[in-house]
């Protein structure tokens, strides 16, 4: 789901080669396409993992000059890497990309998902004409499947977590900011709809005293806020 003027986007976890992607849905009305500074509009990939590929081996797809480059091409896109580290923002503008997104939505955990880095981060990418897309989430707890994993989580603390992420994020006038996420139920970073529901194997957390709707309705108001201090930033 894309809320434009400005953008929130949900953040996909995994991603699909963009090729076959493109390929196979670009020419279709629902394929989400981003205008970039050169005016062109173009498919935007997020990129997860993308450091575990060297920046040499993306410069050869992702630069101008690069021997096997789909810039100009029918293949071309709009391609942001994922932030873990700090070194990382160089790799990334070594390697071609447009940009780089945070994804993590435990503040934190990495170095981009910290939110008192995202304005050093942003004047980064600012000087070297670089996309910051911040990533924001409800809270953390991926306990059910890393036991061992428990000091990385984070309480909603009834929907303050996520409205302090939020405040981060815009306070750095992103031109997009990610949600992580809307239904991973496992890491416990969903928005959607949620009702008590317990099984013999899991209790699954839900959003009282509120509405199951909570979070959805928070979404809305700030994107709201976006749409509105955007507006104040191109003044």
């Amino acid at each position: 789901m894309i809320m434009e003027s400005p953008r929130m986007t949900w953040c996909p976890p995994f991603w699909t080669p963009p090729i076959s992607t493109a390929s196979r849905y670009g020419s279709h009305g629902a394929f989400y396409r981003y205008k970039n500074s050169m005016g062109k509009s173009l498919p935007l990939f997020y990129i997860y993992d993308s450091y575990l590929t060297s920046p040499e081996a993306w410069a050869h797809l992702l630069t101008p000059n690069g021997p096997h480059s789909i810039r100009n091409t029918p293949y071309d896109g709009v391609f942001i890497a994922l932030l873990v580290e700090e070194g990382h923002t160089h790799d990334i503008l070594a390697a071609g990309f447009d940009g780089m997104y945070t994804y993590f939505a435990s503040n934190g955990f990495s170095f981009g998902s910290s939110h008192q880095n995202w304005k050093a981060v942003k004047n980064f990418c600012d000087a070297n004409n670089l996309m910051f897309i911040p990533s924001v989430g409800p809270g953390y707890i991926d306990t059910s499947i890393r036991p061992w994993n428990n000091h990385n989580t984070r309480n909603r603390v009834n929907g303050k977590y996520y409205e302090t992420a939020l405040q981060a994020a815009l306070t750095v006038r992103p031109e997009i900011v990610s949600i992580t996420s809307f239904n991973e139920w496992h890491e416990g970073t969903q928005i959607e709809k949620a009702i008590p529901k317990k099984t013999p194997t899991r209790l699954y957390l839900d959003y009282l005293p509120h509405q199951p709707s909570l979070y959805l309705e928070l979404t809305r108001r700030w994107a709201e806020h976006f749409i509105k201090e955007k507006e104040q930033w191109l003044m």
